[in-house]
């Protein structure tokens, strides 16, 4: 007979990441997309969030990730993650393994008539790039 008393059988809630009150602008809408990388993908090339923040979590894989002010960082399966939107770029949602595919849901704020990514220029990537950290 097993033994359901135990903490395994009870719902729980974990906190995995806590952002203070972003800025969003008014008529924005919320969508959640799923985002898959085949291995070895470079990922989106750089661009911005013109809603306003995304909030991510990692379901498979790993992912090198990096946003303008910040060195680069892999995030792996179970790692909660969030960039800001408006100016910020982000460089890089590449998945870091050659063998395994990389997937994570990511939740964006949209506005209206506006893309949900906005790519940024090489002259730009140019202008910006010592706000870029190098690891």
């Amino acid at each position: 007979m097993s033994d359901t008393t135990g903490s395994e059988s009870k719902s729980t809630m974990t906190v995995l990441q806590e952002v203070p009150s972003p800025l969003i602008p008014e008529d924005t809408h919320v969508i959640t997309v799923l985002i898959n990388h085949p291995p070895g993908a470079s990922g989106y090339p750089p661009h911005r969030l013109p809603g306003g923040p995304g909030f991510g979590y990692m379901i498979d894989g790993e992912m090198l990730f990096e946003l303008e002010g910040q060195a680069p960082r892999v995030l792996r399966a179970g790692d909660a993650f969030w960039g800001p939107g408006g100016d910020v770029i982000h460089y890089q949602d590449a998945n870091n393994r050659t063998d395994v595919p990389c997937s994570f849901v990511l939740t964006l704020f949209c506005l209206p008539g506006q893309p949900m990514l906005e790519p940024v220029t090489e002259e730009e990537l140019e202008e910006r790039k010592g706000l870029r950290v190098n690891s």
